[in-house]
């Protein structure tokens, strides 16, 4: 290019980029971009100076060739598509006429911290070493797919709003990023695609707000994450799609506000977490759907879950924090999928791993009453009968108040009122309590029951002992069964 067409800004800029000096327009540190458009022609300088400069620019000998500017007004398209550039770049709190096409170049360093740009299109974009979208502002779509970048992607306090909500505002899928993907206080007014990305380092979205009424607000599908992943406060409009997404670390929903009634306000099915925490944060709106997730520790309090939870399939093997099983049934019984035994047994076993049985049997008998409910008219008085006398053999003490209750009111019976005996000669000595016993115990016997015949109520009375003592040695074997088993 011929120096000689250069503007005096543009000359400016071609001298320092010898050197790898600064050039930096600004006439104060809290200029707002956002009025580049009414700078003047001492601070404006065309895309393919900058282009010109990047590709085959000047060198000096003992230098390293860079390009910093600052506080410029880029005209024309910034177009390196396919390029090659070996110098860094950094366009710092610049503005932007044009969208930059990046597609498919491939870069040692990019900065375009506080700049503003009507878009971006970078897609297969490669950087050897971090790519800085700090603080940017785009008023339409910002497409990274299938980026490649060794160091750190930085989003945060970047702000994007796609022009059409039917196209997502951040297109970062399929990349491939070395290190962390860092975007606290991101904004977004559209979606966020991450669909099948992959982060060797951590993510934080912490202070995020991610807005999409209706649809996703957040689509990471198949998203790989070594590290922890975290979104502390972020508040989204629209549902977060993790499913099938792999989180070596945590998962941190920590003060977060989830937001889509009506439909799911968290998907992550088929998932792979090491901790999720969703605590201190008013109940999502919308539905929780954890089916087939396979997560280490989840940290749910009860005042997080919400009207509906979708847990079929869920496996978890700790649970925290300790909360007494009638706080965490009722998240249970919101399941949409109705009654499903998988999540009264999870919830048990992880009762039992921290040695609560009290709390696991609690849950235990919630699960038969729930059974229950599913049943037949004359499974279901079976089913109140055992509850009634035992408890499903959870509450063996109930047997023996049923027991001594009875008891009671037999040998003051029959010791009013003596049946009469079969065989005179042959009757033993008439003992209401152990005659008594006789009716109730099925197994055990006296030699009372034999020898001596009720009549009239009396007989009724031994009738209703005999059968309500077959009810109870029935559901006590069946309790002690059942718990013996579990051992």
């Amino acid at each position: 290019m011929d120096t000689n067409d250069l503007t005096s800004a543009e000359l400016r800029v071609w001298r320092a980029f010898a050197r790898g000096e600064v050039v930096d327009f600004r006439a104060s540190d809290d200029e707002d971009p956002a009025q580049g458009a009414d700078w003047g022609p001492d601070r404006t300088v065309r895309a393919i100076v900058l282009r010109a400069l990047l590709l085959n620019g000047p060198a000096q000998d003992g230098e390293i060739p860079a390009l910093r500017l600052g506080g410029a007004r880029i005209t024309g398209v910034l177009d390196l598509q396919y390029g090659v550039i070996d110098h860094p770049l950094r366009l710092s709190d610049c503005f932007f006429e044009d969208v930059p096409r990046l597609y498919a170049a491939r870069l040692r360093h990019l900065s375009l911290r506080g700049s503003v740009l009507p878009g971006l299109a970078a897609a297969t974009l490669r950087v050897e070493g971090n790519l800085h979208l700090t603080g940017c502002r785009f008023p339409g779509q910002v497409r990274l797919g299938g980026t490649h970048i060794t160091g750190t992607l930085f989003l945060d306090r970047a702000e994007i709003t796609a022009p059409d909500t039917t196209q997502p505002a951040l297109l970062l899928d399929h990349a491939t990023i070395g290190g962390d993907l860092r975007a606290p206080g991101l904004r977004t007014h559209g979606a966020v695609d991450l669909t099948s990305t992959s982060i060797a380092g951590s993510a934080s979205l912490d202070d995020a707000r991610l807005s999409h009424p209706g649809s996703f607000a957040l689509d990471a599908q198949t998203l790989l994450v070594e590290g922890d992943f975290h979104m502390r406060n972020v508040r989204t409009q629209g549902w977060i799609g993790l499913r099938g997404a792999r989180i070596t670390g945590r998962l941190d929903l920590s003060y977060a506000t989830l937001s889509n009634p009506g439909d799911a306000a968290l998907r992550a099915s088929s998932s792979t977490i090491g901790e999720l925490w969703l605590r201190k944060g008013p109940p999502m709106q919308g539905t929780l759907n954890l089916r087939r997730a396979q997560i280490e520790v989840l940290f749910l309090e009860p005042e997080a879950v919400p009207e509906e939870v979708l847990f079929n399939g869920l496996v978890y093997t700790d649970l925290t924090p300790h909360e007494p099983a009638e706080r965490r049934l009722p998240m249970l019984e919101r399941d949409g999928d109705g009654y499903l035994p998988h999540d009264y047994e999870q919830l048990t076993a992880a009762y039992r791993r921290v040695g609560d049985d009290h709390a696991a049997r609690l849950v235990q008998l919630a699960k038969q009453r729930r059974l229950r409910g599913t049943r037949a008219w004359y499974g279901r008085l079976w089913g109140y009968a055992q509850d009634a006398t035992v408890g499903y053999g959870f509450r063996p003490l109930r047997a023996c108040a049923w027991l001594l209750s009875l008891l009671a009111v037999g040998s003051l019976a029959y010791a009013l009122h003596h049946p009469r005996p079969l065989k005179v000669s042959e009757a033993p000595h008439f003992n209401p309590v152990f005659y008594t016993l006789d009716l109730l115990l099925p197994v055990i016997s006296f030699g009372q029951e034999d020898a001596f015949a009720p009549d009239g109520w009396y007989q009724a009375l031994s009738y209703a002992l005999i059968i309500t003592g077959w009810i109870l040695a029935t559901t006590v074997v069946t309790g002690v069964t059942r718990n013996v088993s579990r051992q």
